[in-house]
């Protein structure tokens, strides 16, 4: 009986079945194209509901190995069903998609009941590159065939503070702003509604005590380079991470002089620093103290189906990719608790919520 499994579901595993085929991965450039240089791969681990799986890459076939025994499979099986699961993917519409006879049948063959690997350490698999005796690299996919998860994603503990100065507000002048009905602007139109009034939203604080401590180990000042990047995206409608970059070292919210702007890049390298360290495992709500979890690099899906690699050990191309193709987005309102004038110890402060994810070409 055939099932059915998200585009993003179906993504991680195209692309581990096409690595094991490929036995290699190009590393990717800095504008998401595929480099001359491959990286081969010599085994993959993934976990599934019965425990950890191996699959060492042989010449001509897959030799997988779990707890139970070993199996092998030729290698032209597992790209020839990433290929009926990428072109499944690609012609449809909705995002549940029923799986191919063709493909359930494999999975069946191969004991593959999980789609996406069960791990709590936000891996997707491991892949031991050039030596099957290498140390593995914690993987995560992302796929542009699909919406992909944000890099900075933590809900209501990723607000920041800003306090409403300038002109005093009445009551009912709050519940005014506040009541200002839904729609996709409904946090500018607050913005412009407090600064028509006379108001003036100044950077605060960020709300959650942990994410404000994991700001301050990218920089003590970072929070409110991050605050400025908010409220320009939301009054400029900008979104590209290296835009608003561009126009925060004109600004120079953090008033540093211009040879460290210019000469050194200063924005540049606190956004790539922070960036990186969001895509190897910081987040907003748990402690993170420089260490980097056991994600060590991304593969990204391309549009047309191509794998892209960018691992720590490649850090300056890692860092630029992210850079060039990052964007702010905006979280549900009412979900993540934003975008209202709320009163906090007799004044009133506003809060805009970060979420950055990979832009989708």
């Amino acid at each position: 009986m055939a099932f059915e499994a998200t585009k993003r579901e179906w993504s991680e595993i195209y692309a581990f079945f096409k690595l094991l085929c490929d036995g290699k991965i190009a590393l990717g450039t800095p504008d998401s194209k595929m480099d001359e240089t491959f990286w081969p791969i010599a085994m993959i681990q993934r976990e599934e509901h019965d425990g950890t799986r191996r699959y060492y890459v042989e010449d001509e076939n897959i030799r997988i190995i779990n707890e139970k025994g070993e199996q092998l499979i030729p290698r032209e099986d597992f790209g020839t069903v990433a290929t009926l699961i990428l072109n499944t993917i690609k012609g449809a519409k909705e995002d549940d998609i029923e799986s191919p006879e063709e493909v359930e049948a494999f999975l069946d063959t191969v004991a593959i009941f999980d789609l996406e690997a069960r791990t709590e350490d936000r891996t997707d698999f491991s892949i031991a590159f050039w030596h099957a005796e290498a140390p593995l690299s914690g993987i995560n996919v992302r796929s542009r065939l699909t919406s992909m998860n944000p890099l900075l994603d933590g809900g209501r503990t990723a607000n920041l503070k800003f306090e409403q100065t300038g002109a005093k507000f009445s009551t009912p002048t709050v519940n005014k702003i506040n009541a200002l009905p839904e729609s996709a602007d409904e946090v500018l139109e607050r913005m412009v509604m407090i600064e028509r009034l006379g108001g003036v939203l100044k950077y605060s604080d960020v709300a959650d005590r942990v994410f404000r401590c994991n700001l301050l180990m990218i920089d003590l000042h970072f929070p409110r380079l991050l605050a400025e990047m908010l409220r320009i995206m939301y009054i400029d409608d900008i979104t590209r991470v290296s835009e608003l970059t561009e126009v925060i070292k004109k600004l120079n919210p953090l008033k540093i002089k211009d040879e460290l702007i210019n000469k050194h890049g200063f924005y540049e390298f606190k956004m790539k620093q922070f960036l990186l360290t969001l895509a190897l495992g910081m987040r907003p709500a748990k402690i993170y103290s420089g260490i980097d979890s056991a994600v060590e690099g991304i593969i990204l899906i391309t549009g047309k189906g191509e794998l892209l690699c960018y691992h720590k050990h490649e850090k300056e191309t890692f860092e630029n990719f992210l850079f060039n193709n990052t964007r702010f987005e905006k979280g549900p309102v009412e979900k993540d608790k934003y975008g209202f004038l709320e009163r906090e110890n007799g004044l009133y402060y506003f809060k805009l919520n970060a979420k950055i994810g990979l832009l989708k070409r």
